[in-house]
């Protein structure tokens, strides 16, 4: 029973903690994801959580913290599903292939630079070695866009219909698809298994089984959905799709199980009700598991090892996380036609991080590939990038509108 009530009181501190920062952290402009990391930083100190994620001898903060723990693994998985019934599948066909271009450039470019910046820092001793796997992590990490907070910036500009504004969207939705295959692969291989042919057959039979099995659920529950207009049962089989999705991944496949929940997501994102099913899962994740999922990166986070040569890797690490997609993003824009400040606008449009580099972190720790102290670096880039995007793209955006009227203004009447 001791138990159970210290399960009941971590968890309400929890809950609390983390919506009294977040609220906190928004009005001064950062994201409600901060607030949370945060919260979690602080309640890092007090003796219930202060041995999180290792052994504490008080055997009711041990089951408590263990509880927590896979509270926040269910969240993380509740957090993809709900960005795959997010993914307007129609938009992302008719993006084209311009928005697919510049987000394989947007992947690509912060994989290769995160990777070699790590191994300055690690050294290089050869291919396949642990370090290696490590820095490539890393550059794994920075692949991942947070299309949140430049939507937010987008509206209040009014430029979100735009052509740029609609590119920006599109190749941010298909970044973090591509980032989560990139996340499967480097998985695969790191896992020191060897058999790299055998973690790529199953990385596509993976693909080809979720195309196979969603097509079929989707034109079962599609039915289903006529029949049943707005039934509470929908949103309740979609979550457990997406539970059973996220085991298949991991257990049969061997592929990360947030990649099969936001496989389930987009399956039923074309539903008529899929709107309404992202409302419901919103619900419960917004209140309960995804708080918990946050704040326990930040009881994660070892500021112990923040010496020198970290700080100095956390600094590298921003800077290359924010020129990286601006240098991948805007430089193939540019190649493919855009003017110059079109291409600068959708580089600063893709270099938001949010929650989703933190899910990959997350991963990279629960599978031993990286140390909790390199959390530190990756809150950084988040807090970081969601301070500079808005008022970067503000300015970007505001000179071209200034310029647009001028030229305008120049232009001669047709009235004589």
């Amino acid at each position: 029973m001791e138990v159970v009530l210290q399960i009941l009181l971590s968890m309400g501190i929890i809950l609390i903690a983390a919506k009294f920062m977040g609220v906190t952290v928004q009005k001064i402009g950062f994201p409600l994801v901060a607030g949370e990391i945060i919260a979690g930083l602080l309640l890092s100190l007090l003796p219930m959580f202060k041995n999180y994620g290792g052994f504490d001898i008080n055997p009711a903060y041990n089951e408590a913290n263990r509880f927590i723990s896979y509270v926040a693994e269910i969240g993380v998985v509740l957090i993809m599903f709900s960005a795959g019934l997010g993914t307007n599948l129609k938009s992302l066909i008719k993006s084209g292939i311009k928005s697919t271009v510049i987000a394989i450039c947007g992947v690509a470019v912060p994989l290769i630079m995160g990777t070699i910046m790590a191994l300055c820092f690690w050294g290089f001793d050869g291919f396949g070695t642990k370090q290696f796997y490590e820095a490539l992590f890393i550059g794994t990490i920075l692949t991942a866009t947070s299309v949140s907070i430049t939507v937010a910036t987008l509206q209040e500009l009014g430029v979100i219909k735009s052509e740029i504004g609609q590119t920006i969207i599109s190749a941010a939705i298909i970044d973090d698809i591509i980032g989560i295959i990139v996340l499967t692969i480097v998985l695969g291989v790191s896992s020191g298994t060897g058999g790299y042919l055998e973690i790529f057959l199953k990385t596509i039979l993976f693909f080809v089984a979720a195309i196979i099995s969603g097509y079929l659920l989707f034109r079962f529950f599609k039915w289903y959905d006529k029949r049943h207009p707005h039934s509470r049962r929908i949103p309740i089989y979609g979550l457990g799709t997406a539970l059973i999705f996220a085991y298949c991944a991991e257990k049969f496949f061997g592929i990360a199980d947030i990649t099969g929940a936001y496989i389930a997501g987009v399956i039923f994102c074309s539903l008529n009700d899929a709107e309404y099913m992202e409302q419901k899962i919103d619900i419960n994740s917004y209140m309960f598991f995804s708080p918990i999922f946050f704040v326990s990166i930040g009881l994660k986070t070892d500021l112990s090892g923040l010496n020198l040569e970290m700080l100095w890797f956390a600094i590298a690490f921003v800077i290359i996380g924010c020129i990286s997609k601006i240098i991948g993003c805007s430089g193939v824009s540019k190649l493919m036609g855009y003017k110059w400040k079109e291409s600068f606008q959708i580089g600063i449009g893709m270099m938001a991080r949010g929650e989703v580099a933190l899910i990959v972190a997350q991963k990279g720790l629960s599978v031993g590939i990286i140390d909790p102290k390199y959390f530190s670096p990756v809150i950084l880039l988040i807090i970081t990038s969601s301070m500079i995007v808005p008022i970067l793209l503000k300015k970007v955006f505001r000179t071209t509108t200034s310029e647009n009227s001028t030229h305008q203004s120049l232009q001669p009447s047709d009235e004589q």
